[in-house]
């Protein structure tokens, strides 16, 4: 039985990580974090183009109907350029929840428009993970009131998809709401607070009294972030190598000098084993319901901690040149950073897992 990728899969992560490589470089990236840009409209086009934005969206919406691991495999190559883009909340969490929950109304409104690229969707289901000392989301006669925080990509969304306080799903105009963005260590995406004063809403019918399109939202999410990091850490690691090999001390290479050599190795042996474990949290979300949820928590939980060894090794590797914006490691160390945090702490996610196992 064959485990790998399919021929088309391997096809789809060429053609995007091919046309990242040619219209997302270290310059494209540097700019957008120091002007704040987060959706690079050139970029997203693109991608669009290549059916990146409708991968999990129905032929007859204009998608290409395609699985979340083919979605991971595109997220690996986002992290592996630190594209800023909108994409985790876009192109992942909102189909899944109008497939889930929504009407036949607000599927063909708002999917086709996904799919070209023309509408971007904010995610406010923070509230879920983990509660601040607060009520949360009111929800009453087709309004909204309260505030959410860490809302994924709301500051530039056209569209908020809002998870109440009871877990019912909302659509809400994003013009309609107080917008604030919220400050993180990675500048390539944004997240923010996003008020509601009784804000007109949308409710989504098949999330009454029903949170699972709101946890498979969140379980998705988890796992693309896992393959964001799996990126981000092997374009890290090939770094320190491809430097190891050029750097000279002593009048040898680094890579030639045991302790170097040890490094490396170790990255490459933290690394390599969380390939299979994406693939296979993504593959079972789809096939395997039963599974999902725990190999999701697993997935998050075990490349946060990875994403971060490697993170702080390949920069070691670099030494004095990894701490400089000439290079531009930090893009990607700050990148693996918040997909640490992002739906979920580490910490949280395994206690979740440990419940989900019944201990």
């Amino acid at each position: 039985m064959d485990f790998g990728l399919t021929e088309e899969q391997r096809m789809l992560q060429d053609s995007v990580a091919g046309f990242l490589s040619d219209n997302c470089s270290l310059d494209v990236v540097r700019e957008a974090a120091e002007s704040g840009t987060t959706h690079n409209r050139a970029i997203a086009t693109g991608l669009a183009q290549l059916g990146v934005s409708g991968l999990l969206i129905e032929e007859e919406f204009g998608g290409v109907d395609l699985s979340l691991l083919d979605a991971a495999l595109v997220c690996e190559c986002l992290g592996a350029n630190a594209a800023p883009v909108s994409f985790l909340g876009t192109a992942v969490m909102a189909p899944i929840a109008l497939r889930l929950a929504g009407s036949d109304a607000q599927k063909d409104s708002y999917l086709p428009r996904i799919a070209a690229g023309e509408l971007i969707v904010g995610i406010a289901v923070a509230e879920h993970i983990g509660r601040r000392d607060t009520d949360g989301i009111e929800a009453s006669a087709n309004s909204l009131h309260g505030s959410a925080m860490f809302v994924i990509e709301g500051d530039d969304a056209d569209l908020l998809i809002v998870a109440d306080h009871t877990g019912g799903l909302h659509l809400v105009d994003a013009a309609d709401t107080r917008r604030t963005r919220l400050k993180t260590i990675d500048r390539t995406r944004n997240i923010g607070r996003i008020e509601f004063d009784h804000t007109r809403a949308e409710p989504m019918p098949g999330s009454k009294h029903n949170t699972a399109p709101l946890l498979a939202m969140i379980d998705a999410g988890r796992v693309m972030l896992g393959a964001d990091t799996l990126g981000a850490a092997q374009k890290m690691l090939d770094d320190a190598i491809t430097y190891a090999k050029e750097r000279k001390q002593f009048n040898r290479v680094i890579g030639s000098f045991q302790a170097v050599k040890h490094m490396c190795a170790e990255m490459a042996a933290a690394l390599e084993p969380c390939r299979s474990l994406v693939w296979y949290a993504a593959h079972a979300l789809d096939a395997i319901p039963e599974e999902g949820h725990l190999m999701a928590c697993h997935t998050k939980a075990h490349l946060a901690e990875t994403g971060k060894l490697v993170a702080r090794t390949a920069t070691e590797v670099h030494g004095g040149m990894g701490m400089t914006d000439l290079l531009g490691l930090h893009y990607w160390f700050k990148r693996i950073g918040f997909n640490r945090q992002i739906l979920g702490a580490p910490e949280l996610v395994r206690a979740e897992a440990a419940r989900a196992q019944g201990w």
